[in-house]
C-alpha cells in the first residue's frame, strides 16, 4: 500500500501533450482517423469503431475542444464514451467489426499478395484483431418489456 507521501509523488493522469508541434500532428491524425471512421459508416468494408476510438484518443492528447466535440457528437460520441467508460461494444458492433475484418483480410489474402508468408501473417493478424474485438466487454442493452 502506498503512503500519502509516495502517492503525492506519482505523476498525474496524462493530459494534453505539452509540445505544440506534436499536438498539431496528433490533431491531424485524429481528423484523419475520424474521416476514416466516417467513410466506414458509408462503406461496409472499412471499419468505423477502431478509427473513431483512435481519433478520440488522439483528440484527448491534442485538443480539449475537439475531444469535447467528439464526445458530444451524435454519430460517434457514444462509441468513444462507451470505450472510455469500459462499457464495451454492442453485439451488433462486434459482428460488424468481425465481418469487416474477415472481408478486408480475405481480399488481401486472396487477391493482393502471392507470398505464402504474407498470407499466413495476414490470417494470424486478422485472428488476433478479431479475438481482441470479441474479448472486449459486451454492452448490455436494456430489455424492452411488453405491456
Amino acid at each position: 500500500m502506498l503512503s500519502d507521501r509516495s502517492s503525492r509523488s506519482l505523476p498525474a493522469m496524462p493530459g494534453l501533450v505539452q509540445s505544440r508541434p506534436l499536438r498539431i500532428v496528433l490533431l491531424g491524425l485524429g481528423f484523419f482517423f475520424l474521416a476514416l471512421g466516417f467513410v466506414g459508416t458509408l462503406l461496409p468494408f472499412i471499419p468505423t469503431t477502431g478509427p473513431v476510438i483512435l481519433a478520440g484518443f488522439l483528440f484527448s492528447k491534442s485538443s480539449e475542444r475537439f475531444d469535447r466535440w467528439l464526445l458530444g457528437n451524435r454519430l460517434f460520441g457514444g462509441i468513444v464514451r462507451d470505450w472510455r467508460s469500459g462499457v464495451g461494444f454492442s453485439v451488433r458492433a462486434k459482428i460488424i467489426a468481425v465481418a469487416a475484418i474477415v472481408a478486408t483480410f480475405s481480399f488481401t489474402v486472396f487477391f493482393a499478395t502471392d507470398s505464402a508468408v504474407v498470407r499466413v501473417a495476414m490470417v494470424l493478424l486478422a485472428l488476433a484483431i478479431a479475438s481482441y474485438v470479441v474479448s472486449r466487454p459486451t454492452k448490455r442493452t436494456p430489455v424492452k418489456q411488453l405491456t
